[in-house]
Parts: C-alpha cells; structure tokens; sequence
C-alpha cells in the first residue's frame, strides 16, 4: 500500500498541467477574463455561464477547463464528441450531474446533430425533453436537470452550428505563445521534472516548439533523455540544439512531416496551388492531421497560404527548403517567431 500511495504521489508531482489559473503561463487576456467570470460566479453562488474554448491543440484548452472546475470547486465530468454517439448517451450524462458541476466536451463540433439538439434546452433551461414510446402510446417527458456548466473545446470552431455557438456565454479563442512564454513553460516543467536547464537551454527547446505547450513539454522529455544518455549536466543551448536535431526538429520547430508537406507542395506540385486532398494522398497522411496539426503553424510563420484555387508555398517556404522560389508565388504573412 506505501508503495502505491508513493508511486501515485510520483505521478502527481510528475503532472506538467497548471493546477491554478495563478500557474498558468500565457494567454493572459483569456485567463484574466475567464478568473474573473469564475470568482463573480462563486462570489454570487451562481453557477458559471456555458464557456467555449476554441484553437489549434496543445494551447491548453482542457487544462483551462480542469482549472476552471478546481477554482469553482466542482467535479469535473470530461467526455468528447465522438463518445456521445446516440440521444441516451447525453441524457444519460446531464440526468447524473449535480449541482454546480462542470461537463467538459472535448472536440464538441464532432456531435451528431441528433445529440446536438439535447443540449439547447439543457443548456438554456436546465431541462431535456425526449420521446418515449411510439405512435398511439408515444409521450413527452421533461426531465429537470440540476444547474451545471458545460464547457466546450474545439480545434475547428467553424465547424459548430450556429445555434450551439450561441449558446455559450463565454467564448475565447486561444493563440499559439511567444517564444519568451514558452521559454516560461519549460523552465516551470524542468522544474517539476527535476531536470536542470539553464535559460539558454530552455530558449532553445521554445524556439522549436511551434507556439504549443504541449509541444515544449515534449521536446523537453527528449531533450532530458538525451541528456541522461550522455551523462550531460545543466542543459545548455548547444545540448538542447543537438538533441533536438536528433529528433528533426529544425531551428524553427518543424518536424518531419511539416517538411514533407512544404517540399511535396513544393517540388511536386511546383509551389501549388494544389488542393489538401492531392496534398494527402500524395504524403499518405490524413487529410485532417494536415490541417489541424501541419497547416496552422505553417501559415502562421508565412511559408503558405490558402487561396481559394488551393494552397500555395511562399518564397519564404521556398527559401526554407532550399528552393528557388516561383517569381509569380504569393508573399510571406509575415512571422511567428
């Protein structure tokens, strides 16, 4: 049992998410918005208002989400839309929450349009109506539910419907971090993972991380494993620069698959435009990991653009392959980092 209790209390300490909104790095307009929301909310007794959190993932949606639910001092239920795949399975879960908890639905623009409809009326009036029975003998049940806050999180917000969206009180949109941000994360996580990092070090792992968090934690487990392996002390930026070499990941934090996806749209389709299916099936990757995963970071440092005939490499992504670029290519977006 001590070993148990010791091992769960490893893995506690070990967890990399912000427990509190006073932890959490970044996004700062959002996280100011949202605290103040929550404490009003606890101050008046009242449950917090329906709060949607939209942007590409690994930018701290749901961690926001489970602060949210700690500072309110409610239960957090988290499901996702693709496990809500018939009516029963939403009435189901809105019959079992109690008061003041927090329902948390992961990529919700993913719910069918049959389960969709469950939640306007529980949403606004704390109530389901369903059908049971059938012809002669079918009647409408209205069941009451207990006061909650359903908090939605999406990376494709324009994928909701329009009566969904409205339903929400609070809505942010989270963007990806700055490089001195990042440089935070890391820094708070080597601290957690008692791992020592000077600030260079940690700088060059933000550098690389694509403007995620998420993504800064990992390349900080790597860039650990490395240094362990060759039995380096203080992670500097010249241990950091090397591991993280190791795993592809350029100075600007691409990634294999990124630089796959600018040299195919480059080369093979000579800078595009070409369309995200051809794009797909060329790379034998999903077409949805493209655009949720590839593609945001991609354009938000300018080396494509989407055009309406497809997308198309800039002379910046031309430049970053190696490549010369089309005199009649479209210009840069100008640069995340």
């Amino acid at each position: 049992m001590t070993s148990q209790a010791e091992n769960a209390s490893d893995a506690f300490a070990k967890d990399l998410r912000p427990r509190r909104f006073q932890e959490y790095v970044g996004q700062r307009a959002v996280v100011d918005s949202i605290s103040i929301a929550v404490m009003a909310a606890k101050k008046r007794g009242d449950t917090l208002d329906h709060a949607l959190f939209h942007g590409p993932p690994g930018l701290g949606k749901t961690t926001i989400s489970q602060i949210i639910a700690r500072e309110l001092d409610s239960q957090l239920i988290h499901t996702s839309g693709p496990a809500l795949e018939r009516p029963a399975d939403v009435v189901g879960l809105l019959s079992n929450l109690k008061v003041g908890d927090v329902l948390f639905i992961d990529e919700i623009h993913r719910l069918p349009h049959a389960v969709e409809e469950y939640l306007y009326s529980a949403m606004e009036d704390f109530r389901v109506d369903f059908m049971t029975g059938s012809g002669a003998f079918a009647k409408s049940i209205n069941l009451p539910l207990q006061p909650f806050t359903l908090i939605g999180s999406t990376t494709r917000a324009g994928m909701l419907s329009a009566p969904l969206r409205e339903r929400f009180g609070l809505a942010y949109h989270l963007d990806f971090y700055s490089t001195e941000e990042l440089a935070q994360v890391v820094t708070r996580s080597a601290g957690i993972l008692e791992v020592d990092i000077d600030s260079d070090g940690a700088l060059e792992i933000a550098r690389r991380s694509r403007g995620t968090p998420r993504i800064s934690n990992r390349l900080l487990r790597r860039v650990r494993d490395f240094a362990e392996v060759r039995e380096v002390g203080t992670i500097d930026k010249t241990v950091a620069s090397e591991a993280l070499e190791i795993e592809g990941v350029d100075p600007l934090g691409l990634d294999r698959l990124d630089r796959l996806y600018l040299t195919t749209l480059s080369k093979n389709y000579q800078g595009g435009p070409a369309g995200i299916q051809a794009l797909a099936a060329t790379i034998n990757e999903d077409q949805q990991t493209l655009e949720d995963v590839v593609e945001p970071f991609l354009l938000k440092i300018g080396f494509i653009v989407r055009t309406p005939q497809g997308r198309r490499t800039t002379p910046e992504g031309f430049e970053h392959i190696g490549l010369p670029p089309r005199l009649d290519g479209p210009t840069g977006q100008g640069t995340l980092l």
